[in-house]
């Protein structure tokens, strides 16, 4: 309700302007016109930031991650990768990891 107050207040105070004569109507309407749009800026970025949270919150990603993992994906599938340098330690660690667990098998 604060806010519906300020709002109040404001247009009051542009009108007690105006009537008082210290500001012309196309001067109250000029400072009115920016108050409005600099509110309605102020809102659109609490509604995406808002809308951002609790897409995240559901697991959803933007288009723009998604497209540059799904390339990145397709670039590792053609032995092509961008990014990773760490391909050989990573095919390295695989086959540690494979050859430990075969000489735990052959243990039991």
């Amino acid at each position: 309700m604060s806010k519906n107050n300020d709002f109040l207040s404001t247009l009051k105070s542009f009108a007690n302007n105006v009537h008082l004569g210290d500001k012309s109507a196309t001067d109250v309407a000029d400072s009115l016109n920016t108050w409005l749009k600099e509110g309605g800026e102020a809102l659109k970025v609490k509604i995406e930031d808002e809308v951002e949270r609790s897409v995240s919150k559901m697991g959803f990603v933007k288009r723009g991650e998604f497209e540059a993992l799904k390339q990145e994906v397709a670039a590792l599938k053609k032995g092509n990768p961008k990014k990773s340098g760490k391909k050989a330690t990573v095919k390295k660690a695989v086959k540690k990891t494979a050859k430990k667990a075969a000489k735990k098998k052959v243990a039991k």
